[in-house]
């Protein structure tokens, strides 16, 4: 494993491997836990983790295996994370990678670490936050993303566009034509849209209640 940058011997199959292995023990019955599935963007995340160092630290939303893998935790444990539960709350310290399952929850704990960054005077880490693209239309992803720019800390924002929110469209929820971050140039912000295979929740065969 590369020092600087833990990503580098990691592959688009290698992601869509073990993202199918999840999706066929869900389906099957063995994960009898919520889960929400990659599909589609390995390309950009390989692509944004290949500037993230091993000291650098990664927030993530409910949706964050292939963001686990791509920080370094092996794939058996992160495996047994998911089937014993931890889906939508991963949380790997070691690998300074952590999730939420509350909307928006996450933001500010990333925002706060970048502050600590700022004010002991840390210059070798920077914090990287995911979001999808209704989470990043909240009030509280806005405020904490105008901070941070405002404030000039170590921080670096990534939403993901599946153009699926929950069950309802994040353009037609909110009533937009194009997204607030969408298309602009803040090199404070990455937005990407992707098409995925999967549903917002579960992997589209087995029925969850």
């Amino acid at each position: 494993m590369n020092k600087d940058t833990v990503s580098g011997l990691i592959t688009e199959l290698d992601l869509i491997n073990f993202e199918n292995k999840v999706a066929d023990y869900f389906n099957k019955a063995k994960i009898r836990f919520p889960i929400h599935l990659n599909s589609g963007n390995e390309k950009n995340l390989i692509s944004v983790f290949k500037t993230i160092k091993e000291s650098d630290w990664v927030f993530c939303s409910w949706r964050a295996h292939y963001q686990c893998i791509l920080k370094g935790v092996p794939q058996d444990e992160l495996f047994k994370a998911i089937v014993n539960g931890r889906s939508i709350a991963l949380t790997f310290p070691k690998h300074r990678v952590f999730s939420s399952a509350i909307v928006t929850g996450i933001i500010p704990i990333a925002v706060g670490v970048a502050l600590s960054l700022k004010k002991t005077g840390v210059t070798d880490q920077k914090v990287y936050c995911f979001m999808g693209e209704m989470t990043s239309e909240s009030g509280s992803a806005y405020e904490s993303i105008k901070y941070s720019i405002n404030h000039k800390l170590p921080i670096h924002f990534i939403i993901e566009n599946n153009e699926k929110s929950v069950c309802t469209g994040t353009r037609l929820v909110w009533g937009l034509n194009k997204f607030t971050f969408e298309g602009g140039d803040n090199s404070y912000i990455t937005f990407y849209s992707y098409k995925s295979k999967y549903p917002h929740s579960g992997a589209g065969s087995r029925i969850q209640f």
